[in-house]
């Protein structure tokens, strides 16, 4: 994990996931490549090629201009720290610099459903969970003391999961932290005896070729409550799951979202995403 790719508009929960981005590059010797979508409208660009060019160049040289005091951070002296300002619109094109820049992880700031701000408008992280192939960090709040040595990972442990699973193992592995599984069990779809989930679980190890680890089976009655409410009975410092872009994650709905993308917007605790 050499490149960390943190999408900014300068808001307090951008601020925060570059802190939290720093505490990573920090303790793993990565850069912090920061992304400033500008998302000039049609409207303020003129027909004229040389008045676009123009107004192009002066909202580019606006948003270098806030990149000074944004980045001008004590916790940022020691990091390598790139700037790129792009006129991009759409949240898709997140994943095309992703994977332009060879970028590992991309740590983003969220309001919840409101957006974060004047440029990331709407439900703009359920757009980049939902499309980016790197794995995304979604965080809340300020959280200076950020450290990754306790993750909890929850996913359905069919046979689909089992690439985020190795993905979630690569990464705790970066920082010797600690695995913790989880499956949430539900009364309304899909709802599985104990032996049934043995039995699907000790398949999804033999599947991932690995020993089998503990998990928790852990009943509540939707995913989104379980995985909120297990969540709050350990130290943890980060909610790992899977997601399958517009499918279901873990096979739930809720409402026109995933459970992923719907935990990704409210969980305080910084979520962490594997697109499967």
């Amino acid at each position: 994990m050499k490149k960390i790719l943190v999408p900014v508009d300068f808001s307090k929960p951008s601020a925060h996931a570059l802190h939290v981005a720093a505490r990573i590059a920090e303790q793993l010797q990565a850069e912090i490549i920061v992304l400033h979508m500008m998302g000039i409208s049609e409207a303020v660009l003129t027909k004229d090629e040389a008045q676009e060019y123009e107004e192009a160049k002066y909202y580019m040289n606006l948003a270098r201009k806030r990149f000074k005091p944004f980045l001008n951070q004590p916790y940022l002296e020691h990091i390598k720290v790139r700037e790129i300002v792009q006129n991009y619109k759409d949240f898709k094109e997140l994943n095309k610099v992703a994977q332009e820049q060879h970028i590992n992880l991309i740590v983003m700031g969220s309001h919840g459903t409101s957006g974060i701000g004047d440029f990331f408008l709407g439900s703009n992280t359920e757009k980049v969970v939902r499309s980016s192939d790197i794995p995304v960090l979604v965080v809340k709040m300020s959280n200076p003391d950020f450290k990754v040595e306790n993750i909890l990972f929850a996913c359905d442990f069919t046979e689909d999961s089992v690439l985020a699973f190795k993905n979630v193992r690569e990464f705790a592995a970066n920082f010797s932290a600690k695995l913790n599984l989880v499956y949430i069990n539900t009364p309304h779809y899909d709802f599985n005896s104990n032996t049934e989930i043995e039995e699907r679980i000790s398949k999804f190890f033999y599947k991932a070729g690995t020993i089998e680890q503990e998990v928790t089976i852990y009943n509540d009655y939707s995913v989104e409550h379980g995985l909120m409410n297990y969540s709050k009975k350990g130290n943890y410092d980060i909610l790992a799951i899977p997601t399958r872009g517009r499918k279901p994650v873990l096979h739930f709905l809720l409402g026109s979202r995933s459970i992923g993308e719907d935990v990704a917007n409210h969980a305080n605790l910084p979520v962490l995403t594997f697109k499967i």
